[in-house]
């Protein structure tokens, strides 16, 4: 009998969770293990078949595909300068403290956010320690000062009386570049599946995205 196909999602109100919900609705008879990883360890031991990660570098046993250009927004509360805006550019966030402490040096989304501030003069505050995202949202909804980013998909929830504001970043357009990494390896045959349902999106045109992610980011597996 063969084995569920697990699937690494980072955190499960994130995007990729989405993602790979579409395909579990689409193919509802093929078995998935979700799960949550810090990093791509699990893919190359193989105890994890696959995993939605920004592609920075690739181990040379690893290959990769593009999946998904996922638009980040700026998340404030009411009495921010920018609440009432119906977007921004990314320059207007210049000067605005954008606190991010899930932001770790060495992971993708700490290269992501640390090229997306160098790009435009953005001033990124990490600081912990990291109480957790409900916390961030307790600072955001009380602060005029203080917002944070917050990608579309991700399912971010907070109390009604927070108000908090999800305000497009415009002009261009800023995304956070997915790709699904497998070992070259891997033989199951659910992540055949699975990548043929995600090469149906179309990369966000006129975008920004990092210079490491300006290529398809596509690495044919030899399996």
């Amino acid at each position: 009998m063969q084995r569920a196909l697990r699937v690494d999602v980072i955190g499960r109100r994130l995007c990729p969770a989405s993602l790979l919900r579409g395909f579990h609705e689409a193919h509802p008879d093929t078995e998935l293990e979700v799960v949550t990883l810090f990093d791509t360890a699990a893919v190359r031991d193989g105890s994890v078949d696959a995993s939605f990660r920004a592609v920075v570098d690739l181990p040379e046993d690893l290959a990769a595909h593009w999946v998904y250009d996922e638009p980040i927004q700026l998340l404030c509360g009411p009495a921010h300068p920018l609440a009432g805006a119906s977007s921004v550019t990314p320059a207007e966030l210049a000067g605005h403290r954008l606190w991010m402490p899930g932001v770790v040096p060495g992971t993708e989304w700490g290269a992501y956010y640390a090229e997306f501030a160098a790009a435009f003069g953005l001033s990124i505050d990490a600081a912990r320690p990291n109480f957790g995202t409900e916390v961030v949202l307790d600072t955001v909804a009380e602060s005029a000062a203080v917002a944070t980013l917050v990608g579309t998909g991700s399912r971010v929830l907070w109390p009604p009386g927070h108000d908090l504001r999800r305000v497009p970043i415009e002009y261009p357009v800023s995304v956070y570049p997915h790709s699904l990494v497998w070992r070259r390896d891997n033989a199951h045959p659910a992540l055949a599946a699975l990548r043929t349902y995600l090469s149906r999106e179309k990369r966000a045109a006129g975008a920004w995205r990092p210079g490491w992610a300006q290529t398809s980011q596509t690495v044919p597996s030899t399996g």
